[in-house]
């Protein structure tokens, strides 16, 4: 629902349909938009990946992040995390029909933030 701004016969402002909690937008920004997460989500977009393959992936960012991150993105249901029996014991994350979801977004971001030459 969006917010206007009326003002009454005196000159008074009063916002009709005012944002009490969290709106869409922000609450989309709340899954996808910390530090690394669209990242990793758009780097999960063809195939499982091992976790220290998609550190390599994430240069900048830390194991300990992209483990933070990619718990939080598990329990919202957004990643699947596979333990392969092999020797050495690894991790695979892929993507789950929900974080599928969000990827026209992130590619809408990405081709945004390209042409706009965002540092």
């Amino acid at each position: 629902m969006e917010s206007v701004v009326k003002t009454d016969s005196k000159g008074r402002k009063k916002v009709l349909n005012a944002c009490l909690e969290p709106c869409a937008i922000e609450k989309g920004m709340r899954l996808i938009g910390s530090k690394w997460t669209g990242s990793i989500i758009y780097h999960l977009k063809n195939e499982p990946v091992r976790f220290n393959d998609l550190a390599r992936m994430l240069g900048g960012a830390s194991k300990k992040m992209i483990d933070q991150r990619l718990k939080e993105l598990e329990a919202r249901g957004m990643v699947l995390r596979t333990v392969v029996n092999e020797r050495p014991v690894a991790v695979t994350y892929e993507l789950t029909e929900f974080g599928r979801s969000a990827l026209h977004i992130l590619e809408q971001l990405r081709v945004w933030s390209e042409s706009h030459q965002l540092d």
